[in-house]
């Protein structure tokens, strides 16, 4: 039996108040990393906020950007998202058509690069950018709105990529996105993940510290 490394907890502001978002980030301060969905109704059925909002919150916040660009076309927007304060920015699969030259602009922006991952598409589709991502970004819900339940058939994949990160001998943050809470957290972790995206499961709470804090002791368990 093993120790797990230690997990990134990413609070996600898509489940946060948007009448008040620089309390609503102040409140997860002792995140190491902040998860910004951008959404543009297109991609996905949902519009959230863009580049001006994150340049706005960026003064206020010593945690990573860790952006996630859920629009499709995403390369017109990744310079602007990079000038906002992004320290990662993280784009569909799906949607990239020219995925090694949209990763390669990322990298060039100063930002580490990223690639999601939806529940339809399998493991195999990252089989040729390996080399190229800092970031997997599984997501365990369909992508567009908080809240969802959590996609059992997604710990497979999770375990593929995990065991293809490995073969690749380079040190790649698998995230998981959607339905993450005390409950998924563990079998997440034991499949391979090394970084939650949270939302409901901590802006849902009275005492987001706390919220965070269960996530964060998952990962002094043995999970394996």
């Amino acid at each position: 039996m093993t120790q797990r490394p230690s997990i990134i907890v990413a609070p996600s502001l898509l489940a946060a108040d948007f009448s008040r978002l620089g309390e609503e980030m102040a409140s997860v301060s002792q995140a190491p990393w902040l998860h910004l969905d951008v959404m543009d109704g297109h991609f996905v059925p949902n519009i959230s906020f863009g580049p001006p909002v994150i340049a706005a919150l960026r003064a206020h916040s010593k945690a990573k950007f860790d952006t996630h660009l859920m629009i499709e076309p995403a390369d017109p927007y990744l310079e602007a998202t990079a000038k906002a304060g992004a320290d990662h920015i993280t784009i569909h699969i799906e949607n990239a058509p020219h995925i090694h030259r949209s990763l390669q602009t990322i990298r060039a922006l100063g930002c580490k690069p990223g690639v999601a991952i939806c529940p339809g598409t399998p493991p195999e589709a990252l089989s040729e950018i390996m080399d190229m991502v800092d970031i997997i970004l599984v997501m365990t819900v369909n992508p567009g709105f908080g809240g969802q339940k959590f996609i059992e058939s997604q710990l497979s994949k999770i375990s593929k990529i995990a065991g293809m990160i490995r073969s690749s001998g380079r040190d790649i943050v698998l995230g998981v996105d959607g339905g993450i809470d005390p409950e998924t957290a563990p079998r997440v972790i034991k499949a391979g993940a090394t970084m939650l995206v949270a939302g409901s499961s901590i802006f849902g709470k009275k005492d987001r510290e706390a919220a965070i804090r269960a996530l964060e002791a998952v990962r002094t368990e043995d999970t394996a």
